[in-house]
């Protein structure tokens, strides 16, 4: 059995002075906008280009259409009938 000592303040302190939260890496892009360093900011740009979006309206824009609406689908309820 092995026996165990208590650890005393200081060998403590010295084990938790490493819990310390940093402060995140934040940057501010050309725009002005705040945002996490290598990720998009909250309106969709990274590295000055807009990233963030609906590929298919990129895609109809570029062929000068508008982009389909998507249509919901109706269930079909289906009547059963009872056997007395």
């Amino acid at each position: 059995m092995v026996v165990r000592m208590r650890h005393t303040r200081a060998h403590t302190a010295n084990r938790r002075s490493h819990h310390k939260l940093k402060s995140p890496a934040l940057s501010v892009d050309k725009t002005g906008t705040t945002h996490l360093r290598h990720r998009a900011s909250l309106d969709g740009v990274y590295k000055g280009r807009a990233v963030i979006g609906d590929p298919v309206k990129k895609v109809m824009k570029k062929q000068g259409k508008k982009a389909p609406k998507k249509v919901a689908k109706k269930s079909a309820k289906k009547v059963t009938k009872k056997k007395k």
